[in-house]
């Protein structure tokens, strides 16, 4: 794989620092209601080039990324600036109810959401050709999302268009990519890192990704989100424990249902 090397004079990351303006929370609405958001006084500081987010479903990591992808100008149903086409999910961010504070302001990048990806090959196989890019479809592999697997989809996409100067913010990136894919992935983004011109905001719940070395780890616990450790994470701890005893942990489960179906 060629790319250019190019190293950015101010090295990433980019955004240094969210912060909620507090006149603009709604306390009682949604994505505000979340316990994490609840105090309104959000202050994240993003100390190295990669930041992956930990938490369960619903503790406000998809809510913070879609705030960032706003703050950027980005599509939010996934893509960049310059993407415009919508789909059917809820438009509602903490967006405009955030304070980036960044040095230099990064326009380039890309919002990637796994559930809406099929949306996005969608509207790329309809893009016309033009002067200055006769095959719309080269910057994603040269053919259609749709011809290729989501997981492949998923690694031209990175392969083909991240490059330069530029933020990636990406919600759960592993959704299509196989647990080997997951290394090529974090070989790509090596390779962007060792280039010194990418900052990469991830949520994710894989402990393959989680363990990306040198990355800050954020775990959302409850109503705060702090710096954790991978063997902090409970994915990390549940998936351990799984690939070091299976069957006890199927017994353990199963046991429960027994357990639920005798009581009712």
């Amino acid at each position: 794989m060629s790319r250019r090397w190019v190293k950015s004079d101010l090295p990433p990351p980019f955004l240094k620092r969210l912060s909620f303006l507090e006149e603009r929370v709604q306390a009682d609405e949604f994505p505000f209601n979340i316990p994490a958001f609840q105090r309104g006084k959000l202050v994240l500081d993003f100390e190295r080039p990669i930041t992956i987010i930990v938490g369960e479903n619903g503790t406000g990591k998809s809510s913070l990324l879609e705030g960032i992808a706003d703050l950027c100008g980005f599509n939010l149903s996934g893509g960049n600036r310059n993407h415009v086409y919508s789909s059917d999910l809820s438009q509602a961010t903490i967006g405009h109810a955030l304070r980036g504070s960044w040095l230099p302001k990064v326009t380039r990048g890309f919002f990637l959401r796994a559930e809406s990806f099929f949306n996005f090959g969608h509207y790329v196989d309809a893009l016309p050709p033009d002067s200055t890019c006769p095959n719309p479809r080269v910057p994603y592999g040269g053919k259609s999302l749709h011809e290729q697997s989501h997981g492949e989809s998923f690694l031209n996409l990175f392969t083909h268009k991240f490059r330069d100067e530029a933020i990636y913010v990406l919600d759960e990136p592993e959704a299509a990519l196989s647990p080997k894919r997951q290394l090529q992935f974090l070989k790509l983004m090596r390779l962007l890192e060792l280039e010194g011109s990418s900052q990469f905001i991830i949520a994710t719940h894989s402990p393959i990704l989680m363990a990306y070395p040198r990355a800050q780890l954020l775990m959302f616990d409850g109503r705060v989100i702090r710096e954790a450790s991978l063997s902090e994470t409970p994915h990390y701890q549940l998936t351990r424990n799984f690939v070091m005893n299976p069957k006890a942990m199927m017994d353990e489960l199963f046991a429960e249902v027994d357990a639920e179906l005798a009581d009712d």
